[in-house]
């Protein structure tokens, strides 16, 4: 999907909700200053529920980023509209979707498909649960064993039930 999108902004949009598993108000509340290239780590001010939480930095995302503030400069907002200000939610939803439909995916993608992707791609590659538990900023264990049913079909080759797709590591 990143690959598939040509607008900068729509490849950092993507490329850090995937990568930071965020949640959509997040990355619309991000501030420049909340991108810490030193420590590679995003900063979550006041996310579901009101908790700040620190998240992964890909290097992949920062030199994404340093590209975008040449070319955008933003005021305020890490991401803001054409006419300043914040970006809208719906912005996100439309540029995520035309990126799933340009990548060939055949069903409606959405943002917290990106974090639920980042979560189920940190657990297969053996991150402790509750490492992904922080990252995401659950409160619960049980929330994030959800994703631990993902992982482990993927790793066992099984049937999806739900369709014709058969899943091999």
């Amino acid at each position: 999907m990143i690959d598939c999108t040509t607008n900068l902004k729509h490849k950092c949009l993507i490329a850090l909700i995937y990568s930071a598993g965020l949640r959509r108000s997040e990355a619309l509340e991000l501030l420049p200053e909340h991108i810490n290239s030193d420590r590679m780590t995003i900063t979550i001010i006041h996310g579901k529920g009101g908790k700040d939480r620190i998240t992964t930095l890909s290097s992949y995302l920062l030199d994404l980023l340093r590209q975008y503030f040449k070319e955008y400069r933003p005021k305020y907002y890490l991401f803001e509209g054409q006419k300043g200000g914040q970006y809208s939610a719906t912005s996100i939803l439309k540029v995520v979707r035309n990126a799933g439909y340009k990548a060939g995916v055949s069903t409606k993608v959405t943002t917290h498909m990106l974090r639920h992707s980042f979560a189920t791609h940190l657990l297969e590659d053996g991150t402790d649960l509750r490492k992904i538990q922080n990252l995401l900023g659950h409160n619960s264990l049980k929330t994030t064993e959800v994703y631990t049913h993902v992982a482990t079909d993927f790793q066992l080759g099984v049937k999806n039930q739900l369709g014709s797709l058969y899943l091999k590591i």
